[in-house]
């Protein structure tokens, strides 16, 4: 049931690396700065979706971490790969409130605005991402995502059981989740595109140590079969 079990964190972490790149690519890119551009992006179906897609990405990547704890239990990154689930799903936990506001709060108030509503679009907006207890809270998650990457990355590389490098591009752009938001569009996608090889990557190494697990199973139960065989 284990290697079973791994293999689905694996595919849950491949498939949160789909949607991080989906993400970028599909966000509406206007001058949010504007009236016209916040209402073009923000009031968008497409806003909503590529959102909800980085949120599942969120929930998702847990499990393939779990997935990893399991692999390289035993051995000297255990420990370290323990922390990574954990420090990754208290990060999760505290950016994800922050996206539910960005998401469908920032959606619900530009459709408003479009149906003429009486207010100010942009000055609502910075309300509602930059209050102080919200910005903090997103900024402490987004740094814990980078030091659960990291951790991650780390555990896969002191394994032993791991190739060493297939941990680093996870590991190296969350670290870098926080500051890409600083960056263009384009540096945004270009993450997106580099995360999504990261986790697929490591969704594969973790995948293909399953099937040793299944492997190492079969010929062990296989072992304990013959050798009760003189009792029978």
């Amino acid at each position: 049931m284990t290697p079973f079990r791994n293999r689905l964190g694996a595919v849950a972490l491949a498939v949160a690396g789909i949607l991080f790149l989906l993400y970028p690519a599909l966000r509406p890119w206007h001058d949010e700065e504007t009236a016209a551009g916040a209402l073009a992006s923000m009031g968008s179906n497409a806003w909503v979706a590529s959102h909800l897609f980085a949120m599942i990405g969120f929930v998702l990547v847990p499990f393939g971490l779990l997935a990893l704890r399991d692999v390289v239990r035993e051995t000297r990154a255990e420990r370290t790969a323990a922390a990574a689930v954990v420090v990754f799903w208290i990060g999760a936990g505290l950016t994800l409130p922050y996206y539910g506001a960005e998401d469908f709060a920032l959606h619900a108030i530009a459709r408003e605005a479009a149906d003429g509503a009486a207010f100010d679009l942009i000055e609502l907006t910075d309300a509602v991402r930059n209050g102080s207890v919200a910005i903090t809270t997103f900024g402490a998650g987004l740094i814990l995502l980078g030091v659960g990457g990291v951790l991650a990355a780390v555990a896969v590389w002191r394994s032993g059981v791991l190739a060493r490098w297939s941990g680093v591009p996870f590991g190296a752009c969350f670290a870098l989740f926080l500051p890409q938001f600083f960056t263009p569009a384009a540096g945004r996608v270009a993450h997106g595109v580099v995360l999504m090889a990261g986790c697929v990557l490591m969704a594969a190494v973790l995948w293909r140590a399953a099937g040793g697990q299944t492997r190492s199973t079969v010929t062990l139960a296989g072992n304990s079969r013959s050798a009760n065989l003189p009792m029978a």
